[in-house]
């Protein structure tokens, strides 16, 4: 696939890192961490870097957690008063709402993530939101429609689909659009790890206090429940997956896939740990995606592609295009390659200079190609990408598609899966129960 000449002489120009410009606005950044786990945690630090590379007036002010222990990891992290770290359900209210907040970042289990952000597009605030944005079809046309409210307020919307924001990945698929490899005729994408994920049981996560409710628990272990992560697929995958349509510059329109719980034993929950999937793009091209999380002889967490007038492999930012006449490209020597970090300096930058930046849709469409996967596994069924688009199936309790601000313990979804009838069409009908929790 190549794109127009108008894209590929845009393209061909040198990566440069965006820098405050110095007309632009000097307003403070006022920052909340919204979901204080491991990623959230990073994503503070990843922030602050930010802020401090670029030598500008920024601080995180609140930070919002269901758990008041994680909460409180504000205070010794970012230096947030304790009044200002806020728990339960309706903390992330809070924390959007505390004066000169301009700056959300979002960093919950992503089955909260589309509620969290629409609440944060209706308050006015401009976000950063880690991946996948939702779990569910309702839970993406949540996100699409907030993204373009985005647009409408001239709010800014990163995703922490990180590879976007290095530049050895940039400066790769900046070549593969100017067409160095030709038309794109097969791309493959791995995220295959060498042992299982996590599983911390009965065991408290960073001291909280772990109740007795279904709720409680799986939050404790959110990564085993389909509602709360969306299966690996979603929830580590994403990033392979988001590279490829990146690639393409499109997103897949049909899958058929397979996968298994194979080494997770007895553990509670009901994810399983390893996928395959082959989608085909409207252009006919086909994605050979596979991820796993089970021990293996071997590990890989790449993507690569095969074109008319040769090869690309992604792995790390150690990346290289292989053409047909035997010519080797690498990306030069490139300092600044941390995507973790470059997503807020983009952000920062593309607020104070007020220039456009809205990954909300992006990052949706590669979530959806992950969530259609992973519904053509479970289902052993074709499943098309407008049939997962409009699916009203979703997995979480109704109050978390409508204000889970008002959540409680007591909520916990019973829904089943989806599945195909007998005639292996895929409906919002015909489930089959889930495993136990």
């Amino acid at each position: 696939m190549l794109l127009s000449a108008s894209r590929a002489s845009a393209a061909s120009a040198p990566y440069k890192a965006p820098t405050i410009l110095p007309s632009s606005s000097k307003q403070p950044i006022r920052a909340v961490v919204i979901g204080v786990g491991g990623r959230g945690g990073g994503a503070g630090r990843d922030f602050l870097e930010a802020v401090k590379n670029l030598g500008i007036d920024g601080k995180i002010v609140a930070t919002a957690d269901v758990f008041a222990e994680q909460a409180r990891r504000g205070k010794d992290a970012y230096g947030v008063s304790e009044d200002k770290c806020f728990s339960g359900f309706d903390a992330y209210m809070k924390a959007i709402q505390e004066p000169g907040v301009n700056y959300c970042i979002l960093a919950t289990p992503p089955g909260f993530r589309a509620v969290h952000f629409k609440a944060c597009i209706d308050a006015g605030k401009n976000v950063f939101m880690e991946k996948p944005v939702a779990v569910d079809g309702p839970g993406i046309r949540i996100v699409y429609a907030a993204g373009e409210d985005a647009k409408k307020k001239n709010l800014k919307v990163a995703a922490g689909t990180q590879r976007r924001h290095r530049p050895s990945y940039i400066e790769t698929i900046n070549r593969i659009h100017d067409g160095m490899i030709g038309d794109v005729a097969d791309v493959r994408a791995y995220w295959v790890n060498g042992g299982p994920i996590w599983w911390d049981g009965d065991k408290a996560r960073y001291n909280q206090k772990v109740g007795e409710t279904t709720l409680e628990k799986q939050l404790n272990n959110w990564y085993h429940y389909i509602w709360l992560c969306g299966d690996h697929i979603c929830e580590q995958h994403v990033h392979n997956i988001d590279v490829a349509n990146w690639i393409m510059n499109d997103h897949p329109i049909k899958c058929w896939g397979m996968g298994a719980r194979q080494q997770l034993g007895d553990k509670a929950g009901e994810i399983w740990d390893n996928f395959g999937i082959e989608y085909q793009y409207a252009s006919g091209v086909r994605l050979h995606s596979y991820c796993g999380q089970i021990k293996r002889a071997w590990s890989s967490v790449s993507e690569a592609a095969q074109g008319s007038k040769g090869s690309v492999e992604l792995h790390d930012g150690r990346n290289y295009i292989k053409t047909k006449d035997g010519k080797v490209w690498k990306p030069g020597e490139i300092k600044e390659d941390n995507g973790y970090v470059n997503e807020h300096r983009d952000l920062i930058c593309a607020i104070l200079n007020d220039t456009p930046l809205n990954e909300a849709k992006q990052v949706a469409d590669s979530t959806l190609t992950a969530i259609m996967g992973r519904e053509a596994a479970y289902s052993g069924a074709e499943v098309d990408w407008e049939t997962m688009l409009n699916s009203k199936f979703h997995y979480g309790p109704d109050q978390l598609y409508q204000d889970c601000s008002k959540m409680s313990w007591g909520d916990f979804r019973t829904l089943a899966p989806p599945m195909p009838d007998k005639h292996n069409i895929f409906k919002d009908n015909a489930t089959l129960p889930l495993a136990k929790a």
